[in-house]
C-alpha cells in the first residue's frame, strides 16, 4: 500500500459519519417503535421476547443502513399492519366486513395477493429476459441492463415482498385475536415457513440485483419462489392450511423465534444459489450468453450466497440443538430432520472448504449447487412428506 492510499483511509470518515440525518431518524423510528410494542404487547412476552425485541431494533438500523431500501420497507410494512390491526378493533369478524380486510389487509388477503405478485413478477422478468440487450453495453462487472420488463418485475417482487410481509405481521396479530393461549409468532407449521422461505429468498435476491446492477437473474430465482408459492396455494386448498392453529407444546418456545429465521435464511440463500448455479451453465454452455451476466458475476453470487446461507444455517443448527435440550433432554437425537439437517450442512460445508483450498470454480462448482438445491429441498420438504419424528409439525 503506497503513501497515497494511506492518506485516503486515513481522509475517509468513521462509519457512523457517513450516516446521514435520514439513517438516524430511521434508527430512532425503529427504536420508538420496538419501545412501542414493548409497551403494548409486553404482558404476552416472557423476558426472552422482550430481548429479542429490543434488539431488533438495532439489527434492523444496521441492515437499512447498509441496504436503502429496507428503510421505506420495514415503515411501510409497519403503516399496513398497524391500519389492518386498527380495522379489527379487537374483533376477528371484521375480516369478513370490512372492505380493506377481506380484499387487502388480512392476512389471508395479504398473502394471495403476494402470491400473485410474484407470478406476474416471474412473468415479467422472463419478459425482460426474451429481450435481446448486448452485455457490451454495460460497464458494472458484466452485468447486463434489462428492459422494461425487468424493471416492471422488480418492483412488482418489491410488492409481492411489501404484501407477504403484512401478511406475516397481520396473521401474528390474528393469532392472539383468536386468544392469548393461541397467539405465536407465524413460523410453526408448513404454511407459514413456505410464506416465510419465498419472502427471504426474495429479499436476498432483491438485495442482489441492485448489489450487482442486473435483473437478469430474476427469471430463474422467481422460477423457485413461483414454485414455492404454488405448493403453499395448493397445500393452503387442500388443507385449509390458513387456519391458525395452537402451538404444540415443543413449540412454545421463545429458541422458535430465532431458530427458524436462521433455518430459512440459509434454505433461502441455497436455494437462490442453486438457480444462480443454473443461468451459469446455461451460459457456459452457450445458451442466453448475450441474455445474461458475465460468468464472472454468477460466480460471485453463488459463491456469497452459499456463504451467507452457510452461516446462517450453521447459527441455526447450533440454536436448533440448544432448543433440542431444553424440550426433550438432549442436544441431538438423529431424527430425521436432524439427520437430513447435517447431510445440508456438510454439503455446502465441503463446497466451500473445495472453493477456498483448492479453488473450485466453473461447472463443477455450479452442479455441486444446483445438486445442493435437492438436498435442501428434501431436508425441508421431503422429510415431512416421507418420515416422520419430533419435528414432523408440518406433514403433509
Amino acid at each position: 500500500m503506497d503513501i497515497t492510499q494511506n492518506q485516503t483511509y486515513a481522509a475517509a470518515p468513521g462509519y457512523f459519519r457517513r450516516l446521514s440525518a435520514f439513517d438516524w431518524v430511521f434508527a430512532l423510528a425503529l427504536l420508538a417503535g420496538a419501545l412501542f410494542a414493548l409497551n403494548r404487547y409486553g404482558a404476552y412476552m416472557d423476558i426472552y421476547e422482550k430481548a429479542i425485541l429490543v434488539l431488533s431494533a438495532p439489527t434492523f438500523a444496521a441492515l437499512g443502513w447498509h441496504w436503502k431500501p429496507v428503510r421505506w420497507l420495514m415503515p411501510t410494512i409497519a403503516v399496513l399492519a398497524l391500519a389492518a390491526i386498527a380495522l379489527y378493533d379487537g374483533n376477528l369478524e371484521a375480516a369478513n366486513t370490512r372492505f380493506w380486510l377481506r380484499y387487502m389487509l388480512s392476512s389471508q388477503s395479504a398473502i394471495l395477493w403476494m402470491s400473485v405478485l410474484f407470478f406476474l413478477s416471474t412473468l415479467f422478468y422472463l419478459i425482460g429476459l426474451a429481450a435481446r440487450v448486448p452485455a457490451a453495453q454495460d460497464g458494472v462487472k458484466g452485468a447486463v441492463h434489462s428492459p422494461a420488463g425487468g424493471a416492471i418485475g422488480s418492483r412488482l417482487c418489491w410488492a409481492a415482498v411489501l404484501l407477504g410481509w403484512t401478511g406475516m405481521m397481520v396473521r401474528w396479530y390474528e393469532s392472539y385475536l383468536i386468544g392469548t393461549d393461541v397467539g405465536h409468532i407465524p413460523i410453526s407449521n408448513l404454511y407459514e415457513v413456505f410464506i416465510l422461505f419465498s419472502l427471504i429468498t426474495a429479499m436476498f435476491y432483491l438485495y442482489y440485483e441492485e448489489r450487482y446492477a442486473t435483473r437478469q437473474l430474476g427469471p430463474f430465482v422467481l422460477l423457485v419462489i413461483s414454485a414455492a408459492v404454488g405448493f403453499l396455494l395448493w397445500y393452503t386448498v387442500s388443507r385449509d392450511a390458513s387456519d391458525i392453529q395452537p402451538l404444540v407444546p415443543a413449540l412454545q418456545s421463545w429458541w422458535m423465534k430465532i431458530h427458524v429465521p436462521a433455518n430459512f435464511i440459509g434454505y433461502g440463500t441455497f436455494a437462490l444459489a442453486a438457480m444462480v448455479a443454473a443461468a451459469y451453465l446455461l451460459k457456459s454452455h452457450g445458451y442466453l450468453a448475450d441474455r445474461l451476466p458475465s460468468l464472472e458475476l454468477l460466480d460471485d453470487v453463488m459463491y456469497k450466497a452459499i456463504s451467507a446461507g452457510f452461516a446462517f444455517f450453521t447459527i441455526a443448527t447450533i440454536l436448533g440443538a440448544l432448543w433440542a435440550a431444553e424440550a426433550w433432554g438432549g442436544y441431538w437425537s438423529w431424527d430425521p430432520k436432524e439427520t437430513w439437517a447435517l447431510i445440508v450442512w456438510l454439503n455446502y460445508a465441503a463446497w466451500l472448504h473445495m472453493r477456498l483450498m483448492t479453488g473450485l470454480r466453473g461447472r463443477p462448482a455450479a452442479w455441486w449447487a444446483l445438486v445442493g438445491l435437492l438436498v435442501t429441498t428434501f431436508a425441508f420438504l421431503g422429510v415431512n412428506m416421507f418420515l416422520s419424528g419430533l419435528h414432523s409439525y408440518g406433514k403433509l
